[in-house]
């Protein structure tokens, strides 16, 4: 049970705040060390290993896309559109603020880049129309949940890689998910709106010539959209691939379209996107050390049988796996938690018939649901930094808008062809 102590010491550090990489480096140093004969030579060539595999690409490409399209207008074209397509229902601007997060998702790749977004440009007018600055945050908080189910969310990317599954097939069973989110969240908003009289943010629908100039304005970025996933799912190119085409889209659309993009930008986003993916890289390369141990070791299989000696129901072992991932999102960054735990919970999941990619969708909502909940939820703290919400506010006006993802956890669990009916 060596690696059992391996875990627990990195559980310890993460406790003591170390950096998620340096904990598990230190954890695999102690196994060699004090728990194994093998040579630290091992370590080594399992930790360098990944390096080597070329669907890593796929994480700086779509890293760098949004942090390109920070620097471009499409963000307020897609704010124009969701107006368009909700600014009428009652909530408006609630309304619009869930979707700009769904539509920004389908081309961004980080959740808390659209929640500070999301924040600067739409809660300030959700305030006005009079939402409260708790239910505001609330509101661009568990939006911004979307970005990372929805393709090309780094999350698929990282878990294809970890749980050896297709990453097209995790893109593809994103989507259906994600835009059940969607729809729960505007329907407790439209709850929200109604219970406390707030109007819509438009006083009639769009006329036709309305329609068509927001769509004219809009349309470069709804095609990177169908670039990355018709693309994909038609095969026409990889997730790495993708990546790259929309850069270079983005690039055309930025200089040659809307023309507000400069040199600088560029420079600064390849600055940003370098510094990101070296600290997601480090995380990938512990973490196949750890999973080498674990495999050394027969943990999963331990793991297995240990699981399948309480219980031979799936769906108490999903339910199981749930209730411990919302515990630990509480204390632990989700992509370490996915890291850690995903070697760990694979040979399970023969046991119990449940298809990897389903398991990832599963994965994927109980630990962005975790960015939401203190201590170390940082989606929850960043949003209520910058609009100077307490947790207390948030929980209070917004725990209609938790329960809605809690409620699509649910169903993505329960219900595998949400996530299945595309792949």
């Amino acid at each position: 049970m060596s690696w059992l102590i391996a875990i627990l010491l990195m559980f310890v550090l993460f406790a003591l705040n170390m950096r998620i990489y340096l904990a598990m480096f230190a954890s695999i140093l102690i196994y060699f060390l004090f728990f194994s004969d093998l040579p630290l030579a091992i370590a080594v060539q399992r930790i360098v290993a990944p390096t080597q595999n070329s669907s890593l690409l796929a994480i700086p490409f779509f890293i760098l896309l949004g942090t390109l399209l920070g620097a471009t207008a499409v963000a307020r074209r897609l704010l124009a559109l969701a107006d368009l397509l909700v600014g009428r229902i009652r909530g408006g601007m609630g309304h619009t603020n869930v979707m700009l997060s769904t539509l920004m998702g389908g081309i961004s790749a980080s959740n808390l880049a659209d929640a500070a977004m999301a924040t600067r440009m739409i809660v300030p007018q959700m305030i006005r129309q009079g939402y409260s600055r708790g239910a505001a945050s609330a509101i661009t908080a568990c939006g911004s949940l979307i970005t990372p189910i929805i393709p090309p969310g780094i999350a698929l990317i990282i878990y294809g890689l970890v749980a050896d599954v297709s990453i097209g097939s995790m893109f593809m069973a994103g989507i259906v998910p994600g835009l059940l989110l969607c729809v729960l969240l505007l329907i407790a908003v439209y709850i929200y709106a109604r219970r406390r009289g707030i109007p819509a943010s438009r006083d009639s629908w769009p006329t036709a010539s309305e329609t068509r100039s927001v769509l004219f304005q809009a349309w470069p970025a709804l095609v990177l959209v169908v670039v990355i996933v018709g693309g994909i799912r038609m095969g026409i190119f990889t997730p790495t691939e993708a990546g790259a085409i929309a850069i270079l889209m983005t690039l055309i659309i930025g200089f040659f379209i809307y023309r507000d993009m400069k040199p600088a930008d560029v420079g600064r986003a390849l600055g940003d996107t370098a510094r990101q993916t070296a600290a997601i890289l480090l995380v990938i390369m512990t973490s196949s050390g750890l999973a080498w141990i674990f495999s050394n070791e027969r943990a999963g299989i331990a793991m297995a049988e240990w699981i399948t000696g309480l219980t031979t129901n799936k769906y108490a072992f999903l339910a199981a796996v749930n209730v411990l991932l919302l515990f630990l999102g509480m204390f632990i960054e989700g992509t370490a938690l996915m890291i850690v735990l995903v070697p760990l919970l694979k040979p399970v999941l023969a046991q119990f018939g449940i298809d990897p990619v389903h398991f990832g969708i599963v994965i994927i909502v109980n630990l962005s649901i975790g960015t939401l909940t203190p201590p170390v939820g940082t989606v929850l703290l960043l949003v209520c930094n910058l609009t100077r919400a307490t947790i207390g506010e948030f929980f209070r006006e917004g725990w209609m808008f938790v329960a809605a993802l809690v409620i699509a956890l649910l169903l993505v669990t329960y219900i595998p062809a949400l996530s299945l009916v595309l792949v």
